[in-house]
């Protein structure tokens, strides 16, 4: 069995695109453009570094980047049995399952960039990675913080995320130094699936409130519970509880193991959701395909 999986925000690079703009699957971002009145071949092609790590411009460029990855696997023949996303990359991962439709998608996910720029700003934050600490020292190391600081992403043995206050997350990370661990800064502009984005899921509420939904037509193992759904009333309190929650990567990963996935297939640029593959369940098979020619080797 095989699996796609898509990252989020984080991917994103600039000029990621550029392998992607001379290919008929390019034409999805014409599509995105129009819905979001945005230039999103901008976006991938020409803005640096400061414009992408905005949320709004990174959350748009990583998920479009995605679904022109996403068509262009699909029309070389590639099949799935079973999807995931990261984060953002949930919404990639529901359209390769049939639940969204590209424009269903692209809507809610310019509904959702927007009300986590909005949160961003009004109530600022930060994450930073922890290597070294298993999940469980890691949430101790959180409770140093009085309630200014939290697990975002579970993304690996070893590999947790901490979001919250500027002062909380400090905090947080100079206990995790103290336990001997080390701790890198991400380039991101906001405490992304912590409390401080509850006013962005409220707002988000909304757009998901008037989406249209469709059953599933493989499983899709969900961020929020590591569960695999299928049914599609199950997506929209999903969605709405994924802003504010942790990203349970890890055992995303040994879910889809668990369903008889034998091979994930990364779609996106970087292999970071490959090298997590690589540390939680190292049997499965990864491909990582960031440019045409890795989807002509991973169709094979």
């Amino acid at each position: 069995m095989d699996a796609v999986m898509f990252p989020g925000q984080g991917s994103q690079k600039p000029g990621m695109g550029s392998p992607w703009a001379v290919t008929p699957s390019w034409s999805v971002i014409n599509t995105v453009s129009e819905i979001l009145k945005t230039d999103v071949a901008g976006l991938l092609l020409d803005a640096d570094a400061p414009t992408l790590q905005t949320t709004q411009n990174a959350q748009v460029a990583a998920f479009a980047l995605g679904l022109v990855l996403l068509d262009a696997a699909a029309a070389a023949g590639l099949r799935w049995d079973a999807a995931a996303g990261h984060s953002l990359g949930e919404y990639t991962a529901l359209v390769a399952a049939g639940v969204l439709s590209i424009e269903d998608a692209t809507q809610l996910v310019g509904e959702r960039a927007k009300a986590m720029q909005r949160a961003a700003d009004a109530d600022p934050g930060t994450m930073r990675a922890v290597i070294g600490l298993d999940i469980d020292a890691v949430e101790e190391c959180c409770e140093a913080a009085d309630g200014s600081a939290w697990v975002a992403n579970d993304n690996a043995p070893g590999q947790v995320v901490v979001a919250g206050t500027h002062d909380g997350v400090a905090t947080a990370t100079a206990a995790a130094k103290d336990r001997g661990a080390k701790v890198l800064e991400l380039s991101v502009g906001g405490a992304f699936h912590s409390p401080l984005m509850r006013p962005a899921q409220e707002d988000l509420d909304l757009a998901l409130g008037k989406a249209p939904f469709a059953d599933a037509r493989v499983p899709v193992v969900a961020n929020v519970d590591a569960q695999a759904h299928l049914a599609h009333q199950e997506w929209r309190p999903l969605l709405s509880a994924q802003l504010c929650s942790r990203v349970r990567w890890r055992e995303s990963v040994l879910r889809l193991a668990d369903l008889g996935v034998s091979r994930v297939i990364e779609l996106g640029p970087g292999g970071v959701l490959s090298g997590m593959v690589k540390r939680i369940a190292p049997d499965l098979q990864r491909v990582a395909v960031g440019t045409p020619a890795e989807l002509d080797d991973a169709n094979r």
